[in-house]
């Protein structure tokens, strides 16, 4: 689907670019951990078949955690997550768990940032002007937008300010405020990075929401640089519009809390439902906007970077909206590899499209989270043509902290 040039009346152009990953080194293999998890002493008969049924179900192969302890390969030294010597999953308090996302969420939020950065061509360390961090796994100040100014020898003067506690739609938030910052100052460069430990918060417990949740989380984060100055012919992604609806319902089919033991997800096993119910109605503020997608099919827009909050949910955004196998490709590929790192999740399939897609061609993305919320963009591939293979940084020779969506890890630690 091509789209219309910008005439001297329209709005300037900002670009998404330069979109980077970083994972933690330990690699969890699902099948192996799905037998962990279902031999808890902790789960009841029922439990554990409905465990195994759904990491069985998830579509993910693995999956990426800070918790070096849970590798197969770990030592015999006793933790606060997981004992060893009797193979049980512990429950440590909120703030031991904490304590754990403030160090090992500060280094992948700078490996992602750092390398979005170094990515960028034509941008500088001294250039960023903004930056925007998103999580929901954890708190700490100064929070990770500081951490990224000092850590990447940015301007003191760099204006900060952090996307908390909205689940994983808050890649879009952070991007809305990227955008308006960048369409009120035209040389404006922010750098946007969304970093996830879902699985600090993992739970031995028989309740479904807690069963999927295991089945489903990892860790992660992403970043990307955000900006309406023209850096050439390099590949990017032209952000045209972004929307925010709420559904009718599903205030409680999805939430995220805080206990004494960690955070508590609600999942609710209806959510898959709701967006079929409602993701066409949620997407058409966003088709009606674009005169050139008004009266479309939703398969004539080329890629889509659908959110993969699980199989179901991929399932039935497939089926409803009538996608194909090929369009539906990189959300089942990063779920595969990468499970669900929250806000940090949909980034990684836009840099995958990014990849694929050629100049002229469109792309929606979108995610769900508490409310129901769905969020959702419209973008253009801007630039020049596609690379024949995939970015440097897939070779193997990367290190596995900075990993794309189809890098083999299994062997990694």
């Amino acid at each position: 689907m091509e789209r219309p040039g910008l005439t001297s009346d329209e709005p300037m152009a900002v670009t998404l670019r330069s979109i980077e990953v970083a994972v933690p080194p330990t690699v969890l293999v699902q099948h192996q951990l799905r037998d962990l998890f279902t031999a808890q002493p902790g789960l009841s008969r029922l439990g554990a078949r409905l465990a195994a049924a759904a990491f069985n179900a998830s579509g993910i192969e693995r999956r990426h955690t800070v918790l070096a302890e849970l590798a197969p390969d770990a030592g015999t030294g006793a933790t606060a997550f997981f004992d060893p010597a009797t193979g049980r999953l512990l429950d440590p308090s909120t703030g031991v768990r904490n304590a754990v996302y403030a160090r090992e969420a500060d280094a992948l939020f700078v490996r992602a940032a750092a390398a979005a950065l170094a990515g960028c061509e034509g941008i500088d360390a001294q250039d960023v002007t903004h930056v925007v961090t998103a999580s929901c796994t954890g708190f700490y100040s100064p929070g990770p937008d500081y951490r990224i100014v000092r850590a990447l020898g940015l301007q003191p003067s760099v204006q900060r300010s952090h996307v908390g506690f909205m689940g994983c739609y808050a890649a879009f938030p952070a991007l809305r405020q990227a955008n308006a910052i960048c369409r009120a100052d035209p040389d404006a460069v922010v750098l946007v990075a969304a970093a996830e430990l879902c699985t600090l918060h993992v739970h031995v417990r028989d309740d479904q929401d807690t069963v999927v949740g295991a089945s489903l989380f990892a860790d992660g984060a992403a970043a990307a640089v955000v900006t309406g100055r023209d850096l050439g012919p390099a590949p990017a992604l032209q952000l045209d519009d972004l929307a925010s609806v709420l559904t009718p319902v599903g205030e409680e089919a999805m939430a995220w809390s805080i206990g004494d033991n960690g955070f508590e997800m609600v999942l609710g096993s209806y959510v898959p439902h709701i967006i079929d119910e409602h993701v066409e109605s949620a997407l058409a503020p966003l088709m009606a906007r674009d005169a050139s997608l008004r009266g479309s099919a939703h398969h004539e827009i080329e890629h889509w970077a659908v959110h993969p909050g699980g199989r179901s949910i991929l399932d039935k955004v497939e089926t409803t909206l009538g996608l194909s196998t090929e369009q539906m490709r990189p959300s089942r590929e990063v779920l595969r590899d990468f499970g669900n790192m929250s806000s940090a999740t949909v980034l990684f399939v836009l840099r995958d499209v990014l990849a694929r897609a050629t100049a002229g061609e469109r792309v929606c993305a979108m995610a769900f989270g508490p409310g129901l919320t769905v969020e959702s963009g419209l973008f253009t591939r801007v630039g020049s043509p596609a690379p024949a293979t995939l970015p440097a940084s897939e070779d193997e020779t990367e290190p596995a902290a900075v990993a794309g969506p189809r890098r083999e890890l299994l062997g990694a630690r």
